[in-house]
């Protein structure tokens, strides 16, 4: 494989990535919202002609097919984001993809539509040097409600639609770093019970929000309990969300709920976690109810596809054949070697490796600090970088020199 001819072409394609990308910038997209970005997206692989089938699933993902090989390799960028926030905040209109100094701004810049022309326009170079291996296919999938509910677009992918890659890159936000892991992550809502009355005769009723006071001082020491990990990250426990019933504002009320965010380490589990906070409840002396709430959205499409609130773990060795060959990718390409590191946030691998024990590996556009924030943006020479990568990934892998 030429390397050098790989780079040397996505330099060549650098402005039209940079377009791109400030056109489904421009386009509002958020969770189950995707449908204008994803016949966007659609459009530009027609336009290439370098994907052999292009199709939507009745989710609403977006896949491409290149080649015909038995070993299918898959790189994965979901295509919505979270919303604006405050407008005035913003530097930069967060819907014209600005560009300034070298970088796009704007709502999905960084998290993640950044690596969707970098993906697509792999594709291009593929065609144009010829790369396609016999024994290898590559699956590009532009999927869509990561951002409300992580790795459900995967559960359908492999559930539903009957495909399970050999590997998968997966293009969420890693600062061109190759990445081999993340925490995972649930949702739990706790919910008391008490009694109303007046508010003049407290007295008389069960205020629901003294108890759960207790439970969220016991959650709060939980946190320092939980099991700690070097590479990954410790585990975590937090109150993220407080709301309760009452009659009016006049009254005691009579039932209090949190909502908790967990992020999981190596060797925590729904189960263990569940015990953790149950355990936590007692402690607290009172009697509540635990549970993982189920999400159930639909999607652009009108599909509704539940799952728990529940996101597993994940972590690959660092001599995982996927692992190792995004290390000799890299280095090939840009003659420098790197030790792979992790993610902090949450990503679709949480199915795809978590749930499914799909081989994955991390190499995408943009920090993870600029994610859901008013300086969501991407260098534009991550996405030359990016596009090289995606395309000499899938036949380095296939090639198998170290593994």
């Amino acid at each position: 494989m030429n390397h050098s001819a790989i780079l040397k072409q996505s330099k060549k394609y650098q402005k039209k990535m940079v377009a791109f990308l400030r056109e489904i910038v421009a386009i509002p997209s958020e969770s189950g919202q995707e449908r204008r970005v994803i016949e966007r997206i659609r459009r530009e692989m027609n336009k290439l002609r370098c994907f052999d089938h292009v199709w939507t699933d009745p989710m609403g993902n977006l896949l491409a097919r290149i080649g015909r090989g038995p070993r299918l390799i898959a790189i994965d960028a979901h295509v919505d984001t979270v919303g604006v926030g405050d407008p005035s905040e913003w530097k930069h209109d967060p819907y014209k993809g600005k560009v300034a100094k070298g970088v796009v701004y704007g709502r999905g810049a960084g998290d993640q539509k950044g690596a969707v022309p970098a993906m697509v326009y792999a594709g291009k170079i593929i065609k144009d040097l010829k790369l396609r291996g016999s024994d290898w296919s590559l699956l590009l999938t532009c999927t869509v409600m990561e951002e409300d509910c992580d790795g459900l677009c995967w559960q359908y992918i492999v559930n539903e639609d009957r495909i399970r890659p050999e590997c998968v890159v997966v293009t969420d936000s890693t600062n061109c770093k190759i990445l081999r892991g993340q925490r995972g992550r649930m949702e739990v809502g706790v919910t008391v019970k008490g009694k109303s009355c007046h508010g003049s005769m407290p007295h008389k009723g069960d205020n629901a929000i003294y108890k759960i006071a207790k439970v969220v001082n016991e959650i709060e020491k939980l946190n320092k309990r939980l099991k700690k990990n070097k590479f990954l990250g410790d585990g975590t426990i937090t109150v993220s969300y407080v709301d309760c019933k009452t009659p009016s504002m006049c009254a005691v009320p009579g039932e209090a709920y949190i909502h908790l965010d967990r992020r999981l380490t190596i060797g925590e589990t729904k189960a263990s976690a569940l015990r953790e906070i149950r355990d936590a409840v007692r402690r607290a002396g009172v009697r509540a109810k635990v549970a993982i709430p189920r999400y159930a959205k639909p999607s652009y499409t009108g599909l509704v596809y539940e799952t728990d609130h529940y996101f597993p773990t994940w972590c690959e060795p660092e001599d995982a054949p996927q692992v190792c060959a995004a290390v000799d990718t890299y280095k090939s390409l840009f003659g420098k070697k790197q030790k792979p590191s992790r993610w902090t946030f949450s990503t679709n691998a949480v199915s795809i490796a978590g749930m499914f024990g799909i081989p994955c590996v991390g190499f995408g556009p943009a920090p993870e600090d600029v994610a859901h924030t008013v300086n969501d943006s991407v260098p534009i020479e991550h996405l030359t970088k990016c596009a090289a990568f995606y395309a000499a990934f899938p036949d380095t892998h296939c090639a198998g020199a170290r593994w």
